[in-house]
């Protein structure tokens, strides 16, 4: 099945690049609210899937018992820019447990916000795990293995007792593989999982709505959704569509980015959840995709339309400030 055109870009009154994708909107049973192109063939939702990667750490208790703030949650489910807050939330993670940089496995790459990452230069430092956009994830799985006095080392393998519940616990929320062809590795390391974008939609509409989760995972997703709410900019950080998103709507909406082109998100008084992928892995075509979904679904006021609206044709500019193209929403989304 070939998925429809989703996204346009559109130069001197010439459409350029076309973008094609899919999308699935879902309830808590798994009835289909939208669904536009492929939505049962098994993708990887890599970062997409992060809140579901932390409900072992709150459903748990370990939250409770080492006593994260709402800051040290937000991060847990960040793929975070590298900036100053973001480092110092993810060290802060790591001290509750008596843990420092040494015992992070996800690997080393500089800021991904640029001013960060110049910052760091300027400063003659050399960037570290922290600054993986994964640390804050990491960080809560190591917090996660100690509050259950296992050894962290090796935290990342599949075998590891911690990754078996962090993956049990996102195939129970979205019907994931286990194992298998299906299971590969993810950018920061950790095993990723494919799934159906129409499993993974009806997972964050449980994930949103509580429905059809037992009372400890319900109130772990709540938390979740509420400390991403509270402080959206350790979710992802400066000049970031998920932050922006999620400082204009609040808890109405929980939106997270994943590599590749997929987005996933909530929206609780709905009980809807998305799950969407643009083909070519364009994270310009699933941001303008992911604000479409929203315009076409939720009930927005006047300000809200309003602040959303560049989110919808996003101004594409030159190396000397100039306008020279806009994305546009085509096809079912238009």
């Amino acid at each position: 099945m070939s998925n429809p055109v989703v996204a346009e870009l559109v130069r001197g009154g010439l459409v350029e690049s076309r973008h094609g994708g899919a999308v699935a909107v879902s309830d808590p049973e798994g009835r289909l609210v939208l669904a536009l192109g492929d939505v049962e063939r098994p993708v990887y939702p890599r970062s997409a899937v992060k809140a579901f990667q932390a409900l072992p750490l709150l459903e748990s208790g370990a939250a409770d018992k080492l006593g994260f703030t709402d800051a040290e949650i937000a991060l847990a489910v960040s793929s975070h820019g590298g900036e100053p807050r973001h480092v110092e939330t993810a060290v802060s993670m790591l001290a509750r447990v008596g843990r420092d940089v040494g015992s992070l496995e996800c690997g080393i790459h500089p800021p991904s916000y640029r001013k960060a990452a110049e910052a760091l230069v300027r400063a003659g430092q050399k960037p570290s795990a922290l600054h993986n956009n994964c640390s804050g994830k990491h960080a809560g799985f190591i917090c996660l293995a100690c509050a259950e006095a296992r050894d962290p080392q090796g935290y990342i393998q599949a075998s590891h007792p911690v990754m078996r519940e962090i993956m049990g616990a996102v195939n129970e929320m979205s019907g994931a593989t286990l194992s298998g062809d299906g299971v590969g590795i993810d950018g920061c390391s950790i095993p990723t999982q494919a799934a159906p974008l129409a499993g993974v939609a009806r997972g964050f509409a449980r994930f949103g709505s509580g429905a059809h989760l037992g009372p400890e995972r319900a109130r772990a997703a709540a938390r979740i959704r509420k400390a991403a709410a509270a402080d959206p900019f350790l979710v992802a950080g400066s000049k970031r569509f998920d932050t922006n998103i999620m400082a204009l709507f609040g808890e109405r909406v929980f939106v997270k980015t994943g590599a590749e082109g997929v987005f996933c998100a909530s929206f609780p008084e709905l009980g809807y959840g998305v799950a969407l992928k643009c083909d070519d892995g364009g994270t310009r075509a699933s941001e303008l995709m992911m604000a479409g979904v929203i315009a076409k679904l939720l009930p927005l006021s006047e300000h809200e339309g309003e602040a959303l609206k560049p989110f919808l044709a996003p101004v594409q500019k030159n190396w000397n400030g100039m306008e020279v193209g806009r994305l546009r929403l085509a096809g079912a989304l238009a």
